[in-house]
This record gives C-alpha cells, sequence and structure tokens, in this order.
C-alpha cells in the first residue's frame, strides 16, 4: 500500500536542460526517503484497524472507517493538491505536505486522552490529506527525473523503500501499540474495564507523536534542499488528437485498475492481523499476528527491488498480467485451505503485488503528452478504492466470515490480469 501515488500536477514533465543526472540521482535519493514514511504510515493502518476494533468494541464494517477515512482524502484532497503544488512547485508541495502530516499525527494525542472513536477519525483524514499532497508531488517527480524508458523501472525502485517503511511498521506497531494494549488487559481487574480501554487508546500516543516530530525534520530538510526544476509538457503533443485525457481509453481502464488494485491491497493488509488471529488459522495473539504481516509487506519490498530490475528487459504488461493471475490463485488457496497452508499463501501474495501499482500507472499514462496532467489526477482519485472495497470486504466478513470475505478481492485482480494483457493497449 502500501506505495500509492499519482498525481493531479504536472506529472508529464521533462526536467530541465541545464539539470545533469547527478542531481537527478541526488534528488531521487532525497526522495526515496518520503516513499519510506508514507508506506510506514499507511501500513501503521492495518495495526491500528485491529487495535482501535478491540478499543472501541466495533465491528469488521465499523472498523474498516479508518481506511475510509484515510483514502477518502485522496478522493478529496488529490485536485486541490494538484493546484496547490502546480502553483508553488513540487518541492514546497513536499515540504506542506510534510507539515500538515505532521499535524495529523499530533491529533492522535487528543484522541486518544478523550477516547473518541470520531476524533480519531479526523486525525486519521488530516494525516492522509498532507500524505496525499506528498504524492502528488513526489510520485510524478521520479517519473520525470530520467529517461521516459524507464519510468516504471524507477517508481519501483523508489516503491521498494516504500515497501521497506510497511514491512518495518508493522513491528513497529506490534511493539509499541498492541504489545501495550495486551499489557493493560492482562493486568487490570475486571473493575478497572474503564481504565483498560483508556490505556489502550493511550498506546497510540508515542507512536504518532515520534512520528510527528519525523515529519517535522523532514519537512525542514527538504525546505533547505535544492531540487530540480521540472517544466511543464504543454509543448509535448499527445499520441492522438483530442481535447481531453478521458478520451484515452487505457488510461480509463488503466483508472479502474488503480481503483482496483488498492481496494485488494488495502482490504488484505487490513484483515491480516485478525485472519492470523483466528484458531482455525494460526490461533496468533494480535501482537504475534502484527509480526507475520511484516513477512507480507517485506515480499512487497523484494518484489520491488527484483522488479526495478526484471522491467527494464521483460514487456510490463505481461509482468503486470503474470503476477495477477499468481495473486488470484494464492487467493483462492487461502479461501479453500486453513492453518499454516492458508497462513502462508495470504502472505505470499505480497511478494507478487509488489509491481502492480506503479506498473499500472506508468502504463496509463503512456503517450498523454500535454494531458499528463490531467491523466495523473484521474488515476489519484482511483485511489478512492482503498476507501472503499474494504467497507465491502467488512461487511463481507460480518455476514459471512472473514476467511470466505477473501474471495472478494479475486475478481480485483482478475481485472488487472486483464488490464495487464490487453487493457493498457492505447486503441
Amino acid at each position: 500500500m502500501a506505495g500509492i501515488a499519482t498525481s493531479s500536477a504536472p506529472a508529464g514533465g521533462r526536467a530541465s536542460a541545464h539539470q545533469g543526472q547527478g542531481n537527478y540521482q541526488f534528488a531521487l535519493i532525497a526522495l526515496t526517503s518520503l516513499f519510506f514514511m508514507w508506506g510506514f504510515i499507511t501500513c501503521l493502518n492495518d495495526i491500528l484497524v485491529p487495535h482501535l476494533k478491540s478499543v472501541f468494541q466495533l465491528n469488521y464494517t465499523q472498523s474498516m472507517l479508518i481506511q475510509l477515512c484515510f483514502f477518502g482524502a485522496y478522493f478529496i484532497v488529490s485536485l486541490p493538491a494538484g493546484a496547490l503544488v502546480k502553483r508553488i512547485s513540487y518541492k514546497w508541495g513536499i515540504v506542506v505536505g510534510l507539515v500538515i502530516a505532521a499535524i495529523g499525527c499530533a491529533l492522535f494525542i487528543p484522541a486518544a486522552s478523550y477516547r473518541v472513536y470520531a476524533l480519531f477519525l479526523g486525525a486519521l483524514f488530516v494525516l492522509a490529506a498532507g500524505v496525499t499532497i506528498l504524492q502528488v508531488a513526489a510520485n510524478p517527480y521520479v517519473t520525470v527525473l530520467g529517461p521516459p524508458d524507464t519510468a516504471a523501472s524507477r517508481l519501483n525502485l523508489t516503491q521498494a523503500f516504500n515497501s521497506l517503511g510497511t514491512t518495518i511498521a508493522p513491528i513497529f506497531g506490534a511493539m509499541l501499540i498492541l504489545s501495550a494494549a495486551t499489557v493493560a488487559a492482562t493486568n487490570a481487574t475486571p473493575e478497572q474495564l474503564d481504565a483498560i480501554r483508556l490505556a489502550e487508546a493511550g498506546a497510540v500516543k508515542l507512536p504518532y507523536l515520534m512520528l510527528g516530530a519525523a515529519f517535522l525534520l523532514l519537512a525542514a530538510i527538504f525546505a533547505a534542499l535544492k531540487l530540480p526544476d521540472v517544466e511543464d509538457e504543454e509543448t509535448i503533443e499527445p499520441m492522438r488528437g483530442g481535447g481531453s485525457a478521458w478520451q484515452y481509453r487505457h488510461l480509463v481502464l488503466g483508472a479502474v485498475g488503480i481503483f482496483l488494485y488498492v481496494g485488494a491491497e488495502v482490504s488484505i493488509g487490513s484483515f491480516l492481523v485478525n485472519f492470523l488471529s483466528q484458531p482455525d488459522i494460526a490461533h496468533f495473539s494480535e501482537a504475534e499476528a502484527a509480526h507475520y504481516v511484516s513477512y507480507f509487506w517485506g515480499g512487497a519490498m523484494i518484489g520491488r527491488f527484483i522488479g526495478s530490475l526484471v522491467m527494464r528487459h521483460v514487456d510490463d504488461g505481461k509482468a503486470l498480467a503474470f503476477n495477477a493471475i499468481i495473486v488470484a490463485i494464492l487467493l483462492l488457496v487461502t479461501v479453500l485451505t486453513t492453518g499454516h497452508v492458508a497462513m502462508w499463501s495470504v502472505l505470499a501474495i505480497g511478494l507478487f503485488n509488489s509491481i502492480m501499482f506503479p506498473t499500472i500507472f506508468s502504463l496509463a499514462l503512456h503517450g498523454l503528452g500535454k494531458y499528463t496532467s490531467q491523466g495523473s489526477g484521474i488515476l489519484c482519485l482511483a485511489i478512492v478504492g482503498g476507501a472503499i472495497l474494504p467497507m465491502i470486504q467488512g461487511g463481507l466478513a460480518d455476514t459471512i466470515g472473514i476467511h470466505l470475505a477473501f474471495l472478494m478481492p479475486i475478481v480485483c485482480y482478475a481485472y488487472i490480469a486483464f488490464y495487464g494483457l490487453k487493457g493498457h493497449k492505447p486503441s
């Protein structure tokens, strides 16, 4: 998810001619720190979901409001963020996004103190708004800092560091959030139930305070950095005539692919802790299950490092279709089995998820020319799939059970396989 980003800012620009490859490399190194941070903060939601579900005694559908608020921010904020970045530049868009994300982290303190679920959701929305601005600025910036034919490879490389953040986040969350909650519950008497809930809610204060400080530090660093300027691609002609990016079939189908991919990835990640805690799967405690979630995101990290190399030589569409088919098979195995077979099949999905988002992103924007900016905005709106599909899977989990609810993402990956084989080809 983990690594999610596109933009309605000028995503198709070409770097200024006077900029050298050294500047490109330095800028890419600086940007990888952002990919790490938003991967970390997004994946921490997978720990927050079971934690707040327990604190507020929610059902699965109610707990998915966390992802609804977080990914709903992409839909609401992306277009204003794109206009902001276009006005103030990629660099200052990054700085603004970091400051807003820090404010969102700080809002977790009053939310935990008052133990109000709505305040947690509000803090998540503000945090996600900052992350949206970051992604609006950074992802298209990566695509233009180098040759166009290796844009997918560069995105996969930077997204690999995004996956490093998603790999570490479950371990971090298990130690500082779930473990603290377990200790509070173990040591309390029945008469101290309210105190238990307050202590569990308060377990989020330190982690999010630390993250807020990190965002502010990065904001100061990026404010001081000199990054290469990027010129708009307004003079570059698209593949064919037309007055709107919506006229490009492969872009529209790509937006559907982004919607379904993000929704499927977030749905799977959000349910991992609860799924692995089931008696017929692994019967882990929530803290133990959170450690195993790192295997899911660690696989995505490994896959993106491999993908950044392999996809220099393999057709992007075929690689996307192959991975989507494998994930659909793994989901079927997860649904049809129990115990460690189901556990490892669902965790292995991360490895094959790895290349999907950046590959769909690159294929969908191919050949749009001066409409790349608009196309990027359309793709960013499609990230709202991460808000909607987890709610659907939550409803399924409440009605037919968490195990069978994993049938829903199979439909998503079937479409992604189609997009890789045929849907991405411009017509």
